[in-house]
């Protein structure tokens, strides 16, 4: 019996003239670790295919298995950044203005859209059909929330008036701040933020529009985007994150806003990479 580098204990049994051996894992911790590492890696679409390799690694050497899910990790957050256009630099140089209670009243009239007073006797379903007829040939997203989900977010904005999220890039994932803002939400890239912080400059505003909450237990919505930043899918992508954690009652998500907010030092980038990987929220 041997102890070899403090993880594994290898011994050998004779059987039928031949030697056996086994390399058994003696460290709780590290086998805790590869046991919910190859959990998260059997929904990758591709572990089937290297399950047998995986599985090798594993057995002869587990340390380096888990030395190289870091290092792909790392790569992970190196890329994350790594979409940052020309686009992006250039208005790194113009800081959108100080948001203030006359850009509140200005931005947040859904007169300034439709007349109310011509569509206030319709029913839910009506208006919410004429709201996205009126978005679908603008650069804009647009939807129609529950007054209850509205509600819930409008809470959970208050505790947590600032967050992250990650969208897909070609090369890895880019980071979006979004901070609140009465019945508006601005999103502007994490680079952008960490120069301007409040006032930087934005690539998508989403606007709600309590209007009709109480009459018709819908809020309007709508997103308007900068498409040399992002494009519509990505826009979306961000607003049904934004439903995801503020207005659904996620332990998870909660947590994770609860880490960012209150508790930064167990905040980690990855673990929403891997909630938005879970979930096919870009279609």
């Amino acid at each position: 019996m041997k102890i070899c580098q403090r993880f594994a204990l290898i011994y050998r049994l004779a059987s039928h003239n031949k030697l056996i051996n086994r390399t058994i894992m003696s460290s709780s911790p590290m086998r805790a670790s590869i046991e919910k590492v190859t959990e998260e890696l059997k929904t990758n679409p591709y572990y089937e295919k290297y399950a047998k390799k995986i599985a090798g690694l594993q057995e002869t050497s587990p340390e380096e298995f888990l030395q190289r899910i870091e290092e792909r990790e790392k790569e992970k957050i190196s890329k994350i950044e790594s979409k940052s256009s020309s686009s992006h630099y250039s208005s790194l140089l113009e800081p959108k203005k100080q948001l203030t209670e006359k850009m509140k009243s200005e931005d947040e009239s859904l007169d300034k859209i439709m007349k109310i007073d011509l569509i206030e006797n319709k029913d839910a379903n009506e208006i919410a059909e004429i709201w996205n007829h009126y978005h679908k040939t603008k650069d804009a997203i647009s939807a129609i929330i529950p007054k209850e989900a509205y509600e819930e977010m409008k809470i959970n904005a208050k505790k947590y008036p600032t967050f992250l999220f990650p969208i897909p890039r070609s090369q890895g994932y880019e980071f979006i701040m979004c901070q609140f803002f009465y019945n508006t939400v601005h999103f502007t890239p994490l680079l952008n933020y960490q120069v301007h912080k409040e006032n930087a400059p934005e690539c998508l505003k989403i606007t709600h529009y309590p209007e009709f909450k109480d009459t018709k237990g819908i809020v309007l919505m709508k997103g308007e985007f900068q498409n040399n930043v992002i494009n519509s899918q990505e826009a979306q992508c961000l607003a049904n994150q934004l439903q995801m954690y503020y207005s659904q009652k996620d332990a998870n998500k909660l947590k994770l806003l609860e880490q960012f907010t209150s508790k930064p030092d167990q905040f980690k980038h990855m673990d929403l990479i891997k909630q938005i990987e879970t979930l096919n929220i870009m279609k």
